[in-house]
């Protein structure tokens, strides 16, 4: 199938929607940081084949008494990784909706720009970009974790965190390493949301209007 560059607006969406991505999977950076390297991306595992169709079919055995239904077991109690999980879910969803509430990014990322020119998009994309980092600067502190100037030579030392510096290219050895710096990372140095209200749903990222 033959494709093609995309264009500014789809360039811009795709942006927003990496962004978020980047910030909440590591996995997910780490094949964008391959990718900015020029290394291939790791294929997906293949799924396997369904077990009722690999499997030769064979003649049901006759049907069995039906045992007593078990006693219900007792609640368990969620554990607190499913609990940060879940809080971290729903600081990404609050963010999101703070982002559409103040700079209307969902409304400028699902409009079709077809019948737009691109003076007009760009002009959107200006007022969308500087309500957008307002709304960041209003609620997230972020630093770089590298200070030196992308593109040059910088060195790691050993017992460098691997969620904080990846090596790409030919990685061999034991650190320390030297080599040149291509992106100097993003850290989340602190966030500061709303309190949320009692019985707020956060996957309502923007109700419904109606005019009476």
């Amino acid at each position: 199938m033959q494709t093609h560059d995309p264009g500014f607006l789809t360039r811009f969406w795709l942006a927003f929607l990496v962004f978020f991505r980047v910030m909440f999977d590591a996995s997910f950076a780490g094949n964008a940081l391959r990718l900015r390297a020029g290394q291939p991306v790791p294929a997906l595992p293949p799924e396997s084949e369904p077990a009722d169709l690999a499997a030769p079919a064979r003649l049901s055995p006759p049907p069995a008494a039906v045992p007593a239904p078990p006693e219900p077991a007792p609640a368990v109690a969620q554990p607190e990784s499913a609990k940060l999980h879940l809080a971290q879910t729903d600081a990404a969803l609050q963010l999101l909706g703070l982002l559409q509430r103040e700079a209307r990014l969902l409304d400028f990322v699902q409009e079709d720009m077809a019948g737009y020119t691109d003076a007009e998009i760009g002009a959107a994309a200006r007022v969308v970009h500087d309500q957008c980092k307002r709304t960041l600067d209003a609620h997230l502190k972020l630093e770089r974790i590298r200070h030196e100037e992308e593109g040059s030579t910088v060195s790691v030392p050993k017992g460098f965190l691997p969620s904080e510096i990846r090596l790409v290219g030919n990685v061999a050895g034991e650190p320390p390493f030297k080599g040149a710096l291509n992106h100097a990372g993003w850290r989340v140095a602190s966030i500061e949301l709303p309190k949320l209200t009692d019985g707020h749903d956060v996957h309502v990222l923007a109700p419904a209007e109606v005019e009476l």
